[in-house]
């Protein structure tokens, strides 16, 4: 199973649009908040993909704060991360997820991407595809998880000056 995990989008429609079309292969897309209007507009382009969105702090519609996703088996806590003071650490985000039983623990709204392993939690922040920080390039996530259950976590890069996408291969896991 394939899923593409973008956050902060901020109003980037055709970024996101290219980040879905290049990635048409995947089984879900997960927004983790900052970007509703394009999130929209992109599923509405693709009914026949699997869309998750949550609320960041930049949204205003009516959307949860909070979703619980599956991945085969396996619970993904999906938040924007604004709610759980992403900024200040990871704590109460590894807390949240151990008590909804997940294995995966998905964040955004710092802009900066990032996974690893922490108390048995594997963590993902996939950047931000609009206006990352840091000088870092603009980035999304995509997590495979295999029929034996193991979870692949990779960081990919984008172009768009290029019109490209690579894989950093950054902070990537095989578990």
């Amino acid at each position: 199973m394939k899923i593409v995990v973008v956050s902060d989008s901020h109003k980037e429609f055709h970024k996101l649009k290219s980040v879905v079309e290049n990635n048409l292969d995947a089984d879900a897309f997960i927004h983790l908040g900052d970007g509703e209007h394009e999130f929209n507009d992109v599923r509405n382009l693709h009914p026949e993909k699997s869309f998750l969105f949550v609320k960041g702090n930049c949204d205003f519609a009516d959307n949860k704060t909070i979703r619980i996703a599956n991945a085969k088996g396996i619970k993904i806590l999906c938040v924007h991360g604004h709610e759980h003071k992403v900024h200040q650490g990871l704590d109460t985000l590894i807390a949240i997820a151990k008590q909804n039983g997940c294995k995966i623990a998905l964040y955004g709204h710092t802009h900066l991407y990032r996974t690893e392993l922490i108390d048995g939690i594997y963590v993902m922040n996939p950047g931000s595809i609009d206006s990352p920080r840091d000088k870092r390039p603009p980035s999304y996530g995509i997590i495979t998880v295999d029929d034996n259950k193991k979870i692949t976590m990779n960081i990919v890069a984008l172009d768009y000056h290029a019109d490209k996408q690579s894989d950093l291969r950054i902070s990537a896991y095989d578990f």
